[in-house]
């Protein structure tokens, strides 16, 4: 996917709208993990920088009830921290649309002004025509930069794109070189860790992944219905039983396609879900489930990924949120840094993968962590984002990898 960048458009004078991911956690109103916010800095100081005269930020947070202005879901601790960010003063509008806001945005003398949350109209949410008509109608040039809801076909990510001179930011490109790079023309072997809950979540990933992967790592929730299909007993742990044949058939398809898959071997087990009291154990007893991956299995899964010169990983190994079960997905946290040293391509799809890697103090030891879990994940999967299919093409390059860079 080669699309324009901000660097292919002339800034100068112009006002510059921006679609942003600032939808942060929060714990009342501090703002307790900040990485989406800074992600988009760089795009943010480079519009300032090359002239622009005006920068209008818009994004959503969390999931209000699009009838108007709720307290819970304003964006002013965002318009806050960006002041520190930024070393400039910021304006928050009273709304993203409508009459006062046309009327806040001429009067101010703020450069940078951020729109209030967009999902307090519905309108975002369904892509109405007239909504992005009225966010385009505020900028000379849109800029997307919030790849996390790039997957997401809403006013702000794509309608918008139909009035005015669409680019990427440097976040969204960013993305697109590595995860497109990865996926599509990788430094192998290529290995790819699958974990997370469920198959269900997995499939197309997978299947995906038959024909570009040389290895596929599956571990998590969804490595006991593989297990399954391979006749192995997993007690009560988590299994799709709907989905034990669809194991069967994709295990056989990796086969046919030369894709090595590897799964747990051994697990840490438990005699119930709420249990902390858990045991390594070579098998998985009736009444008992599995919560995590067990030594051997982190070896073994270690001694493949030593080999590899690209690896991406998509979903945790255990429930890695209890300090009972984290250890499957801390040593191999902890081993991907040590491989970054050396070179390696370190890929994190975004979500819960990149959560993890956040407790474990690791963001900056990774070669790229997404900050797109579902849109990460449809990308991953080669499926069209129709937030990135709305921005302008620019003209062919030669890498052929597909994935935006210049060559």
């Amino acid at each position: 996917m080669n699309k324009m960048t901000v660097r292919d458009v002339d800034l100068k004078n112009k006002k510059v709208i921006i679609r942003v991911d600032f939808n942060v956690p929060l714990d009342g109103e501090r703002i307790t993990d900040d990485i989406r916010i800074r992600s988009a800095v760089p795009t943010i100081k480079y519009v300032l920088d090359h002239g622009a005269s005006r920068v209008i930020l818009m994004s959503h947070l969390g999931r209000p009830k699009g009838a108007g202005f709720e307290k819970d879901f304003s964006l002013a601790p965002v318009a806050k921290h960006l002041v520190e960010l930024l070393a400039q003063s910021v304006l928050l509008t009273k709304d993203c649309v409508g009459a006062e806001v046309k009327a806040e945005l001429a009067a101010a003398k703020e450069r940078v002004i951020l729109l209030e949350n967009l999902r307090f109209h519905k309108a975002e949410e369904k892509n109405d025509p007239a909504f992005a008509q009225e966010l385009a109608s505020l900028a000379d040039i849109y800029v997307n930069d919030a790849f996390g809801t790039a997957h997401r076909a809403h006013a702000s990510t794509a309608g918008v794109a139909a009035y005015l001179p669409a680019v990427s930011g440097f976040l969204i490109e960013k993305e697109l070189q590595y995860l497109g790079k990865a996926i599509n023309a990788p430094e192998r072997p290529l290995v790819v860790i699958l974990g997370g809950a469920k198959v269900s979540d997995k499939i197309m990933l997978i299947d995906h992944l038959l024909t570009k992967a040389d290895t596929i790592i599956i571990g998590g929730g969804m490595a006991y219905t593989f297990l399954k299909a391979r006749g192995i007993n997993i007690g009560n742990s988590k299994l799709e039983k709907d989905k034990v044949q669809l194991a069967k058939e994709l295990m056989d398809k990796a086969k046919t396609a030369g894709v090595k898959i590897e799964m747990t071997q051994d697990f840490v087990i438990v005699p119930s879900f709420d249990s902390n009291d858990g045991k390594i154990s070579d098998s998985i007893p009736d009444g008992f489930e599995s919560l995590d991956i067990g030594p051997k299995t982190r070896a073994r899964f270690k001694e493949i990924l030593a080999s590899a010169k690209t690896v991406v990983w998509n979903g945790p190994l255990g429930v890695f949120e209890r300090d009972a079960f984290v250890e499957g997905t801390k040593e191999i946290a902890f081993f991907l840094a040590s491989l970054t040293e050396k070179g390696v391509k370190t890929i994190i799809g975004g979500g819960d993968s990149a959560a993890a890697v956040s407790k474990f103090g690791l963001d900056d030891k990774m070669t790229h962590i997404s900050t797109g879990g579902g849109a990460s994940l449809e990308y991953l999967e080669g499926r069209q984002l129709p937030g990135l299919m709305a921005l302008n093409d620019r003209p062919k390059t030669s890498c052929g990898c597909g994935c935006g860079c210049h060559g």
